[in-house]
């Protein structure tokens, strides 16, 4: 299992937007110089996380996006729902996905599924508020930079 850029960058561009001052505005153009991500790729990315409800646009010439919740309600499970990035390792485990005729008959498919239900509890477990947090105290001790 990997996760593509969609996934990646839409993680890192909701930390971004976590890390702001919540009550102000950060445009598309910012982040993507700060993160380094193609503006319009970003663009694509912040319509299926508006959509979903993560973040909101606020129109007017100090516009931009903000975050519809507290950093420590958002996880990075559902950024990656939002964006319609699976983590799921096999297509066993993915409802979405045709039906494998040996699932009845296959040894491997409970460990998938166990190893699926694995991702996906540590991936809600984590918000936006724990990164925060494990960055801050991170640099505090020198470890990062």
């Amino acid at each position: 299992m990997r996760l593509t850029t969609k996934g990646r960058y839409g993680v890192r561009a909701v930390l971004n937007l976590a890390a702001q001052n919540q009550n102000d505005p950060v445009s598309i153009s910012k982040i993507s110089q700060e993160e380094d991500l193609s503006p319009e790729f970003l663009e694509q990315i912040f319509f299926k996380l508006k959509k979903a409800g993560l973040i909101r646009s606020i129109r007017g010439p100090k516009g931009g996006f903000v975050l519809n919740w507290k950093p420590s309600d958002v996880t990075i499970k559902a950024i990656l729902d939002a964006v319609g990035e699976p983590v799921n390792p096999t297509p066993c485990t993915d409802e979405n996905s045709d039906p494998c005729p040996r699932e009845k008959d296959c040894a491997m498919a409970s460990v998938w599924n166990e190893f699926y239900e694995v991702i996906e509890n540590h991936l809600a477990g984590i918000s936006l508020k724990d990164i925060m947090e494990n960055r801050k105290t991170a640099v505090s001790l020198g470890l990062k930079g």
